[in-house]
């Protein structure tokens, strides 16, 4: 049983049905499959990982149209893997798991609506930007017009020609700017803390372009494995210690926030963090929207919402017909709040109670043929998640086929072999970009990145094949 038809599930299904295995069933709570890219569909939203590289690798599409592609075109990709590949005679829509308990040597499943489902084994493909963030504003229930988190984007409210309030300038916030600055008679982006922008433009690629990736499929494949390679070779080395990569990329983003002209603005944008510490902001056109006469970045603090408005720390009042709340996800969230109870009785909200860790980032001790794509420290910071999908649901058919063959049995990752690698973990961090100093969605409640501070070709090793000598077996 696979837990969530986004991007990770419908990976984990067609690698299963290129290895030959069938026996499987995708439990997708919403009506389609997509994940992310279903839910969101917010004005402006775009992928911000360069489209030849946020693609599966035995699935390359000659068909993007841009370097950083609109959300509906990413989504209609995954649909289209999810087709070819016949995952979405796999999935049971509607289908959303409240527990699942190990009893007698499988796990049983126990859906909202009733449903009691066993399996052999269990796979958590629920994502890391799922469960949206709500941010503890006094008064906010009070606001007279349509408010909504931008994960929830109401079509039906009317955005041309109204006093717009945006909470929030991370990716979503920037990218809806973008979108409706100039839409909205006026933009009143609420800033709680300024962000790094990297200067990148997003390129058209012209018919002949596509024609060419759709005749020479070995064009795609080499344009996927280039586009990895610049970002192993740049951006993830910039995050993972010093050196050229990391003051390149640093120098860019200070050199592209001086294109706001007016010094306060640029003040109020520049951040006193180091870049990358956060997750950058990609793209261009932030900088020029918010120099508009008709957009306002906020820096006071809010105090509360009224039914008119917004009231900041200054006591002034902003006026607004609409309020979008794009205050981002709960990245530790994952699987949760599913309960998971294994063979002695032991709960993940138990086990998980300080904060989740993983064995490498798939398994967790206590929890037999149980495993995560884009589980605790995976490497979603500085590399495309459809490449770590990719790295674990290989991982994971290797135990699968095990399993069939009857090479082993029920099985939980060792307790101490996890320990001892959460700590290696811990000893790395220092060395990141993510520790120098700023908060973010990336720390866990101990102010610690949960991120892999690794190179992603450490993770591709690490998970080439099971190490049985690393589990235990369960009765």
């Amino acid at each position: 049983m696979i837990i969530g038809a986004g991007m990770s599930g419908i990976c984990m299904g067609a690698t299963l049905e290129r290895q030959g295995i069938a026996s499987y069933t995708i439990l997708e709570k919403g009506n389609d499959v997509g994940g992310t890219w279903r839910e969101n569909t917010y004005p402006g939203l775009s992928c911000d990982v360069a489209s030849r590289a946020y693609c599966y690798s035995f699935a390359p599409n000659a068909g993007w149209t841009s370097t950083f592609p609109p959300g509906p075109e990413v989504h209609g990709y995954f649909k289209g893997v999810a087709q070819k590949a016949g995952v979405y005679d796999h999935v049971r829509f509607g289908a959303e798991v409240v527990e699942g308990r190990w009893e007698a040597g499988h796990w049983v499943l126990e859906l909202k609506n009733g449903d009691r489902i066993e399996a052999d084994v269990v796979v958590s493909a629920c994502g890391v930007l799922h469960h949206p963030v709500l941010p503890d504003i006094e008064g906010l229930e009070t606001f007279a017009g349509p408010k909504f988190h931008s994960a929830r984007w109401d079509h039906s409210v009317k955005v041309d020609g109204v006093r717009l309030g945006v909470v929030g300038t991370g990716s979503t916030g920037v990218q809806i700017t973008k979108a409706l600055g100039g839409v909205a008679a006026k933009l009143s982006l609420f800033q709680r803390s300024p962000q790094w922008v990297y200067p990148v433009g997003n390129i058209r690629f012209s018919r002949l372009n596509r024609f060419l990736h759709r005749r020479f499929p070995a064009l795609s494949r080499l344009s996927y494995r280039g586009w990895q390679w610049a970002y192993e070779e740049t951006f993830v080395k910039a995050t993972m210690k010093p050196g050229w990569q990391r003051r390149m990329m640093s120098g860019m983003c200070r050199l592209h926030v001086r294109s706001v002209k007016d010094p306060e603005l640029r003040r109020k944008l520049t951040p006193d963090t180091q870049p990358m510490c956060r997750r950058l902001i990609m793209g261009k056109g932030f900088y020029k929207a918010v120099q508009r006469d008709d957009v306002e970045v906020i820096t006071e603090g809010i105090d509360r919402v009224v039914p008119e408005g917004v009231i900041t720390a200054d006591g002034r009042v902003h006026d607004l017909d609409v309020l979008v709340l794009a205050t981002g996800f709960d990245a530790q969230a994952y699987l949760r709040p599913i309960e998971l109870v294994g063979p002695s009785g032991n709960r993940l909200s138990e086990a998980w109670g300080h904060k989740p860790h993983a064995y490498r980032t798939v398994g967790l001790p206590g929890f037999p043929n149980f495993f995560m794509l884009m589980g605790p420290h995976s490497p979603v910071g500085n590399v495309s998640l459809v490449a770590i999908a990719e790295t674990q649901a290989d991982y994971i058919a290797g135990w699968v086929r095990m399993l069939d063959s009857g090479q082993t049995s029920a099985a939980s990752p060792r307790a101490d072999v996890t320990a001892r690698y959460n700590e290696e973990m811990v000893a790395a961090l220092p060395q990141t970009v993510w520790t120098t100093g700023c908060k973010s969605w990336y720390l866990d409640a101990d102010g610690l990145p949960s991120l892999w501070p690794w190179t992603p070709a450490r993770h591709r090793e690490m998970l080439a094949e099971p190490q049985l000598e690393e589990f235990e077996p369960v009765a």
